[in-house]
């Protein structure tokens, strides 16, 4: 059973930088697709970025996070990071890490659907 933990999470204030990590086990990762959605209060969860395998490492990125966020993965140690650089207010939310062992080429990875595997939710709070 895929277990996904993250952390890092926090208060900070507006343009400051923080650093999630998510922590697989349960399964061999090389085959492990991961992303990172994120919950405000009241709305949808949206996408935020994801990373395929760890041999490629292609990424895709929200448009609303792009030039700010990046996300990186650690294939020894089956992690996976979301550095965020000038950060809003409106970033605020729960940010989730996902993952899949189930990824084809031409699936969308910008789609909840995508993934299989998530873990609870770290909080970011980003104040004005």
């Amino acid at each position: 059973q895929v277990q996904l933990v993250e952390s890092g999470g926090g208060l900070v204030q507006a343009g400051a930088s923080l650093r999630l990590s998510c922590a697989a086990s349960g399964r061999t990762f090389s085959d492990y697709v991961m992303g990172w959605f994120r919950q405000a209060p009241g709305k949808e969860r949206e996408f935020v970025a994801a990373i395929d395998f760890p041999w490629r490492s292609t990424t895709y990125y929200a448009d609303s996070v792009k030039g700010r966020f990046t996300i990186s993965r650690d294939g020894a140690k089956n992690t996976v990071d979301l550095q965020m650089n000038s950060l809003k207010p409106e970033d605020t939310a729960v940010y989730y890490c996902a993952g899949t062992g189930a990824y084809v080429a031409g699936v969308n990875l910008r789609r909840i659907n995508a993934y299989d595997d998530w873990g609870q939710g770290t909080q970011v709070t980003v104040s004005s």
